[in-house]
């Protein structure tokens, strides 16, 4: 019997076309409260970047691709960090070889520079311009959780040779998220399943991108999104239709918990 039930936002819960949860979502997750259901987020975005779920409240987020996890009290359950030799290793990577990045820690974001590529991933996500700083001057915002990187999977090959700490997971084309090693969404959501005692059968997983695709493999039901990639697809056990088709209630409708 389902449990709980964990959602990527972007491309699953929120439309990239009106940055807005539909109502047919809303509903579909109230209604899973009301019957005990717990619900939570699973994203690639950083806790301080969640600004699109409206007034949905929920039991819990793994946030930066399962790297820091907040139950509903908002105490951090797992927090996953960069090494800082790989740190070391973009920041003088970057001197010879110059891409946008953004490097994410606890509590700020910056950027090194903003391109066009950049400004898409901005209006895409409707997130606002992050600040602009040095490289060098990483270690005074403290621990990096996870590198935001704006590159090809060329680039992107000659970059991870040297962070032996660090694994890149990538849901869009034109820039991959860098992680730690042994850190993924379905970490993350193990770390929730222990902390609320969510039995093992008892979890259901919507998602539609590369980075959803070890949470949908590792939920008793795997549900990807029909505006999903074809690998995304096949990594889950029920193909729904688009976030803009009302996906989240036709799945949740197909198998009866709405």
């Amino acid at each position: 019997m389902i449990k709980a039930v964990f959602f990527d936002i972007d491309g699953t819960l929120v439309s990239f076309k009106t940055h807005k949860i539909p109502d047919s979502a809303a509903d579909a997750i109230n209604i899973l409260k009301s019957k005990g259901i717990k619900v939570f987020i699973a994203t690639g975005r950083p806790f301080i970047c969640i600004n699109n779920l409206g007034s949905l409240e929920f039991d819990g987020m793994v946030t930066l691709n399962g790297g820091y996890c907040i139950d509903g009290s908002g105490s951090v359950i797992r927090k996953c960090t960069i090494p800082q030799k790989d740190v070391s290793h973009v920041s003088d990577y970057m001197k010879s070889n110059p891409f946008p990045c953004a490097f994410v820690a606890e509590h700020d974001i910056f950027m090194n520079m903003i391109d066009e590529n950049v400004l898409k991933m901005l209006d895409m996500l409707n997130f606002p311009k992050p600040k602009i700083d040095s490289p060098g001057n990483a270690g005074i915002y403290g621990d990096i959780l996870q590198f935001v990187a704006f590159m090809d999977e060329k680039f992107e090959a000659g970059l991870m040779r040297g962070m032996s700490g660090s694994v890149t997971t990538r849901w869009n084309p034109i820039f991959t998220d860098i992680i730690p090693s042994g850190s993924n969404k379905a970490e993350g959501i193990k770390s929730m399943m222990k902390h609320y005692s969510i039995p093992e059968d008892g979890v259901m997983a919507f998602g539609d991108g590369g980075n959803d695709m070890e949470m949908l493999e590792f939920a008793t039901i795997g549900v990807a999104m029909g505006n999903s990639e074809p690998k995304v697809k096949a990594s889950a056990d029920y193909v729904t239709s688009s976030v803009d088709e009302d996906g989240v209630r036709n799945a949740l409708s197909h198998y009866g918990l709405i």
